[in-house]
């Protein structure tokens, strides 16, 4: 699937590899990601396209801000990142 602005994504190789971040731009091979926490809205990570796996395109309130280009917090990003990390992987018990 096409990586596309306002989509979830997983960090594949690198130092943050296995971190989630939502796309904020997309520049050609390169991706601007930022997760809120290490990687603000201010300052996102420029990383390769193919150094990242797909994860989700949900359309939440921040993924409709992000497509017109509207100013989105570093709380939103943490709080929409930790909403998918549940469904993603879900608390184990055992």
């Amino acid at each position: 699937m096409e990586i596309a602005k306002s989509n979830i994504v997983r960090s594949n190789a690198g130092r943050d590899k296995g971190k989630l971040f939502v796309v904020l731009a997309v520049e050609g091979e390169f991706l601007l990601l930022a997760d809120g926490k290490s990687r603000k809205v201010e300052s996102p990570k420029r990383k390769k396209r193919r150094h990242v796996l797909f994860v989700s395109a949900e359309e939440t309130r921040l993924a409709e801000k992000i497509k017109s280009e509207e100013k989105i917090t570093n709380s939103e990003l943490r709080r929409t990142l930790a909403a998918s990390r549940e469904v993603i992987q879900p608390d184990q018990e055992g």
